[in-house]
């Protein structure tokens, strides 16, 4: 039978995660942990890929938290298969550049080997975020073309 990470795996991991308890996080990542977060780099500077425990813990207690500091990480979905959890999440945070709160959603994907964490790829609502850390609405090619005349954007 194929492995399958128990739910109280998972829950556990949630608690120590949504906490970002930096003492007990690393115990639920496996030494080759792959995290992978897809978003705009150029306003979110920690989104890439990031290999090993210690690059994910630096990620998640240094790199992260000199963007936004976390004030809520609420699961909106849990889904556990097999050795794998998507997970929605709605994660509210406090700018450090200005102090203004945001918030956004947020897709994990996840997979566990041997009770740890191997992989996870996040997906941000990143068009949404990015305007909110901005300050201002972010315009689209497709508006520009809008405003111009006769032009038609298909």
């Amino acid at each position: 039978m194929a492995y399958a990470v128990a739910r109280s795996v998972v829950d556990a991991f949630y608690k120590v995660y949504a906490a970002r308890d930096s003492q007990r996080l690393g115990d639920f990542f496996h030494p080759d942990i792959v995290w992978t977060i897809s978003g705009p780099v150029d306003i979110l500077p920690y989104c890439g890929t990031h290999r090993g425990r210690a690059a994910v813990l630096d990620l998640i207690v240094k790199k992260v938290p000199s963007v936004f500091h976390s004030i809520t990480f609420v699961a909106e979905a849990f889904l556990v298969d097999g050795d794998q959890l998507a997970m929605l999440n709605r994660r509210s945070s406090r700018c450090v550049s200005d102090g203004r709160v945001i918030s956004f959603r947020v897709a994990n994907f996840i997979r566990f080997r041997d009770d740890k964490v191997i992989e996870n790829l996040s997906l941000l609502d990143s068009f949404d975020a990015a305007e909110q850390v901005l300050g201002h609405s972010l315009t689209s090619h497709a508006d520009r073309l809008a405003t111009t005349g006769d032009l038609v954007a298909v």
